[in-house]
């Protein structure tokens, strides 16, 4: 049977949008099968429509499903990306987190392999903060953290074996590719371990 991910991500501006997407494609390369979807936004319209970056990623991002209690049942996985708001997760996340208690209460999100990964618009605006604080939260559900470690040498070149962290602005090189990578085909293979499932070969 295939590893069955959720790759959940919310994004303002881009960055976690594309990190989501390249950690999609690289769980999808181990036969995984992967749905890519987006955290609801909760900010006012009248906001979002005030700044022109925004309201073009909210258009760019709006035919990409919605996560839903039905996704979380389903998947034997979660990666979840999103941006630092002050040293934590932003509320459009933490209010979707905060809906899942009957499912957390049924334990149907326990023994489930969950991994993050973060942006900031500083190298140290609270991208380490940021996912520790949301592996807080699985912890409460009963899941699997697992994090990168140092377990591929990029990741002593990015410096963040908590999972992997983007510096808002700057390019997504090989290096940056290699590791959301690693991370997302780790989770996979994790994920396919505590389920019981063989990890699939891509065709």
């Amino acid at each position: 049977m295939m590893t069955k991910l959720a790759v959940i991500f919310y994004s303002t501006y881009g960055t976690n949008h594309e990190i989501a997407e390249i950690a999609a494609e690289a769980a999808r390369g181990t036969g995984a099968e992967v749905r890519l979807l987006r955290v609801a936004e909760t900010a006012p319209q009248a906001v979002v429509d005030g700044q022109e970056a925004w309201k073009a990623q909210a258009e760019k991002t709006r035919d990409i499903p919605e996560v839903s209690h039905a996704d979380m049942e389903w998947a034997d996985g979660y990666l979840f990306v999103a941006p630092t708001r002050y040293g934590s997760a932003p509320s459009q996340l933490r209010a979707f987190i905060d809906t899942l208690g009957g499912l957390w209460s049924d334990g149907k999100l326990a023994n489930k392999a969950v991994s993050a990964m973060t942006s900031a618009s500083t190298a140290h605006g609270g991208q380490e903060a940021t996912i520790l604080g949301l592996y807080t939260s699985f912890m409460h559900w009963g899941a699997v953290v697992v994090a990168p470690g140092y377990t591929d040498p990029a990741i002593f070149q990015t410096g963040n074996p908590y999972g992997y962290s983007h510096t808002a602005g700057t390019p997504f090189d090989e290096t940056a590719r290699g590791v959301i990578g690693h991370q997302a085909k780790r989770l996979v293979e994790m994920a396919g371990k505590v389920a019981g499932k063989e990890l699939a070969t891509a065709a």
